[in-house]
């Protein structure tokens, strides 16, 4: 069975966005010993203009993280998840998109 150059493509974007992401939310909860949240936008000031890109990349992970809590905790219905779950794929491919083509960039490629 062969993949389609495009499908492949879009699959590694897909992988490199999640991991990426993951990468991001766990390297700022290292470093600032809190949690990465969408919250951080509403701390105002520079705070907040320097979270924006923590923000951006770590999407896919925040949102699937609190999807998955929601589910646990609180019993969100299954299509909440499921929907949940494709856009942060969505994302995930997009700024998986982005950290790729930046690598090429800086590799020269």
């Amino acid at each position: 069975m062969l993949i389609e150059p495009a499908a492949y493509d879009a699959l590694q974007a897909l992988f490199i966005g999640f991991a990426f992401a993951g990468l991001l939310a766990s390297a700022f909860e290292l470093f600032t010993t809190q949690r990465a949240d969408f919250r951080l936008l509403q701390a105002g000031g520079l705070a907040a203009v320097a979270s924006v890109p923590v923000v951006v990349f770590s999407a896919p992970f925040l949102i699937l993280r609190n999807t998955v809590r929601g589910r646990r905790i609180e019993g969100r219905p299954f299509i909440f998840v499921m929907l949940a779950s494709m856009i942060a794929s969505l994302w995930s491919m997009a700024s998986g998109r982005v950290v790729l083509d930046l690598l090429h960039l800086l590799g020269g490629a």
